[in-house]
């Protein structure tokens, strides 16, 4: 039965894909629709059994890839951690769906387009189930596959053509690293098995690997492959670049990547992968620092960002900031509770940001809004309410998950948690800053956007604010009603998918962290709704004089600029690469060395060959016989040198002697 988990998706890909001129729009929309709905079904029927019944079900589906040294089962092992991921990536690709049959339903090329949202949702379901890495492999390049698709499916916008390619070349850097993880995992422990591997990581804390002639730790190496895979799927920084681009696609696309689908793969993996880091401390403290950096970055990145979309994928990068930070911390069940609840707000974001920009005629420049709270009241509600969880309000999503993250980051006594919490509590400030300052500027205030345009403004299709209906309630209640069974002080929930070492368990420490700890994160959030009022409220031009000032321009051109990473990668990576494979490359072997050592002296030489072998042809046998006899005598030169035993001159002169016996050498000349 749980083979259906990606069996529906996959075969409405199929169907919408294969068959979409004849079902048409509607049917292919229908088909998506209903079969991700059945694969929702499974996945709460296992998290019930799973998750609630303490069951734990593995499918061996037969053998794959099977070799003398390598065996890989095609098989689906699936644990609390699969259950809860396939609940988030099912039930939300259901409502991105739905809203997509809405939102792209004047669009010719809709059944494509849904196939392969249904093909997204199929790779992701893989990438979770697998037992083994190689499945794992084999689900992340199909979202990435996926990813590359949707991103680019207008194909005819430049822009979206370049976002694809940046998507898929980033991300091969991260599968680079992945897939050296696996190599060397599999070399250590002989399985690429999840069951096994970490079994045997126990075993190999002293293990070491010879990397550029020094010995190093081989679980920390390892740890830290696997985590640049993560890096590059999660947009963590380094190779954050490709997801703010990602934008150039269908707004469905980007909630789909940002909520259920893609970036959520990294943080699966590190999740996955608890028992490896745990014994490789050192891979945990880097992990957490790069968690924490990416929540900085994105969120000074997203103060001064104008575009609606932009705004809401650095806050994605930022909260996958905390969830990263979570996993080097070693709460693992943390993160993923995080992960959840972030899935359900953040597609409520950005289903309600496709919502605005449809109703405006695919405007997303927040400065070109204002005042459409009473023209769309629906979707300010919605975007207020997936607002007020992202900043933690009380009593709201956001507020049982985030929050506890930096509970478990004060708790610690490592510089990494001491890091991690300074730094988390600033980024809960700029969150909410730039989080109210979106919803100021797009529904309160002076409408700013032109009044032919202004004048068309209404509320959204029903089957398009459908998913918003039923998004809201979820960011509201499903932090309080699951706080309890994932992360609560001795919870059975986890059942041993994910393992914390006891020395590294912080999160029964946290709940007795000092209430300061505790109430900080609340305060930063506040601080930073009353800093949105007083520099963007309506009426206010304070952050726009602040701007003109030098201070306030250079920040300005720094953090808009995406703190220049972008620029540094062209000119320090991308130009002289492209300076090289244009001067090196090209010109000097290619149409170089290569063309004139290679087809233009074969063809300059050629005629000049022709006529010394014309010349060779003198029509005396003799000569004839000598060339015959040489090259005899050649090979068997070559014969015996292979075989280290030299025939002796005396030999070779005998079989001269013998292939011509009655020769004689002079020119015309016979026996």
């Amino acid at each position: 039965m749980y083979v259906l988990l990606f069996v529906f998706p996959l075969c409405g890909a199929l169907v919408a894909g294969l068959a979409g001129r004849w079902v048409g729009r509607r049917g292919a929309g229908l088909v998506t629709t209903v079969t991700t709905l059945a694969a929702f079904g499974v996945s709460l029927l296992a998290l019930y059994e799973i998750g609630l019944a303490g069951s734990r079900v593995h499918v061996d589906l037969g053998p794959w890839m099977a070799t003398g040294v390598f065996d890989a089962h095609w098989s689906l092992s699936l644990d609390t951690l699969t259950a809860v991921m396939a609940v988030v990536v099912t039930g939300i690709s259901t409502l991105v769906h739905l809203y997509s049959t809405s939102y792209m339903e004047a669009d010719p090329h809709l059944p494509r387009f849904i196939s392969y949202l249904s093909l997204f949702t199929a790779a992701m379901v893989v990438l979770i189930t697998g037992d083994n890495f190689v499945e794992l492999f084999l689900g992340w390049e199909g979202v990435g596959l996926a990813s590359y698709l949707l991103i680019n499916f207008w194909t005819t916008r430049p822009a979206a053509n370049r976002a694809s390619i940046k998507a898929m070349l980033v991300n091969r850097v991260g599968d680079v690293g992945l897939a050296l993880g696996i190599a060397l995992l599999w070399t250590a422990t002989g399985s690429v098995d999840y069951i096994t591997v970490w079994a045997l990581a126990g075993h190999l804390p002293e293990a070491q690997t010879v990397l550029c002639g020094y010995p190093v730790p081989t679980l920390s190496l390892a740890g830290l492959l696997l985590f640049v895979g993560a890096v590059g799927k999660s947009a963590q920084l380094g190779l954050h670049t490709w997801l703010p681009d990602a934008m150039e696609g269908p707004t469905p696309v980007s909630a789909l990547i940002h909520a259920a689908t893609m970036v959520t793969a990294g943080v699966y993996l590190l999740a996955r992968m608890s028992p490896l880091l745990e014994w490789a401390p050192g891979a945990g403290a880097v992990v957490a620092l790069v968690g924490v950096a990416t929540c900085v970055f994105a969120a000074t990145t997203a103060c001064v960002q104008n575009d609606l979309k932009r705004v809401i994928a650095y806050s994605t990068a930022s909260q996958l900031g905390y969830m990263v930070l979570a996993c080097g911390l070693g709460a693992y069940g943390v993160a993923v509770f995080h992960l959840a609840t972030h899935a359900c707000f953040k597609a409520l974001l950005f289903l309600g940001a496709g919502s605005v920009i449809h109703a405006l005629g695919d405007e997303q420049d927040l400065r070109r809004m204002g005042g459409l709270a009473r023209v769309l009241p629906l979707t300010a509600s919605a975007i207020t309410t997936g607002t007020m969880a992202l900043v933690g309000m009380p009593w709201l999503a956001g507020f049982y998950s985030k929050d506890v993250i930096l509970e478990v980051a004060g708790a610690g006594y490592t510089v990494p948690a001491a890091t991690g919490y300074l730094l988390g509590a600033l980024c809960v400030a700029l969150t909410s800053y730039y989080s109210w300052r979106l919803a100021l500027l797009c529904f309160w205030g002076t409408p700013r956007a032109p009044r032919p345009l202004a004048a068309g403004v209404h509320e959204s299709a029903p089957r398009l604010v459908a998913s918003l209906v039923m998004l809201a309630p979820l960011s509201v209640v499903v932090g309080y009603l699951a706080r309890d069974a994932m992360i609560g002080a001795g919870s059975p929930f986890w059942r041993g998918s994910l393992y914390t070492a006891p020395a590294h368990s912080l999160l029964i420490e946290a709940e007795w962290t000092p209430q300061l700890v505790k109430l900080l994160p609340l305060g930063a959030a506040l601080a930073g709704f009353l800093l949105a009022l007083l520099l963007c409220g309506p009426g206010v031009t304070t952050s726009y004089r602040l701007k003109r000032s030098r201070l306030g321009r250079a920040l300005y051109v720094f953090f808009n600029g995406r703190w220049l990473v972008d620029k540094v990668y062209n000119d320090w990576l991308a130009s002289p690469a492209h300076l090289w494979g244009h001067q090196g490359a090209t010109r000097l072997l290619d149409r170089g060395a290569f063309e004139h050592l290679g087809p233009l002296a074969v063809a300059r030489l050629a005629p000049h060959l022709a006529g010394q072998t014309a010349a060779l042809q003198t029509g005396l046998v003799s000569h004839y016989a000598l060339v015959m006899v040489s090259g005899l005598a050649g090979v068997l030169l070559i014969a015996t040198a292979s075989t280290w035993t030299p025939l002796p001159l005396a030999d070779v002169a005998l079989v001269f002697l013998v292939a011509a016996p009655g020769l004689d050498w002079r020119e015309g000349g016979r026996a």
